[in-house]
């Protein structure tokens, strides 16, 4: 089994978004998938209660010692891979989520504000050697911030970064699907966020599947942009992208 950690300190990222399209697109592709939501807001208990199907089952855990040993139960039960949604901020569950995860997934939006606060969940992957990556999310359809905002994330992560492919475009269906306790790949199949979703789910199964240790990652510039996304020029430094992001 694998297990996908969805986190980042700042709150309106999309973790809870990405999180149920992650678990639908691999239920889509075969697997047995199971969430964990580890944010007391409860936004992934409040989307099953609106879901008119049973799959996937949310579990709430909430403490830190409990993370591990559902970990193994799940494992043993048949499930492939489980999705943990954490908190915003760093508390004891998202420490324990991340130290136990094959993958860290950190959601950014290309802002600044969303790119300053990965700091702390970078840091978290590296003390425990968990495989990250980067995720843009709530990007616009086109124009320099995404460009940017991927350089600043490599900048800011000391060139080790990837950044997940596709980008995930800011569309209305996303909420849509939320509303009604779907995942945007049931609610609009057919959709260009649909579509995106279940090729950030092959990207995700390909990363794991390829083993590979957060000291092995390749840096971002190695990584094509989005089919979406207007080639753009980066900056040279750290502080011009910042600039440019803002």
């Amino acid at each position: 089994m694998h297990t996908i950690v969805l986190a980042t300190q700042k709150g309106g990222s999309g973790k809870s978004t990405l999180a149920i399209g992650l678990a639908l697109a691999a239920i889509q592709a075969g697997h047995t998938v199971r969430l964990i939501e580890t944010d007391p807001q409860g936004t992934l208990s409040n989307w099953q209660s609106r879901r008119p199907y049973a799959e996937p089952i949310v579990e709430p855990i909430y403490s830190a010692g409990d993370i591990e040993p559902r970990l193994q139960l799940l494992d043993r039960s048949g499930v492939t891979p489980t999705i943990i949604d954490t908190a915003g901020g760093v508390s004891a569950a998202t420490t324990a989520a991340i130290r136990h995860a094959d993958l860290c997934l950190i959601p950014a939006r290309p802002s600044v504000a969303d790119i300053e606060a990965t700091a702390p969940t970078l840091g978290l992957a590296r003390v425990w050697n968990t495989p990250f990556a980067f995720v843009l999310n709530q990007t616009p359809i086109r124009g320099q911030r995404v460009g940017n905002a991927a350089t600043v994330l490599s900048d800011e992560a000391a060139l080790d970064a990837v950044v997940a492919l596709p980008y995930m475009v800011m569309r209305n269906d996303h909420q849509d699907a939320l509303g009604l306790g779907l995942a945007v790949i049931e609610y609009a199949p057919s959709s260009k966020s649909a579509d995106e979703v279940r090729g950030l789910w092959q990207w995700v199964e390909a990363r794991l599947n390829c083993g590979v240790t957060a000291s092995e990652q390749p840096v971002v510039s190695e990584l094509a942009a989005s089919p979406d996304t207007v080639p753009t020029m980066f900056p040279h430094t750290s502080a011009e992208a910042v600039a440019l992001v803002s």
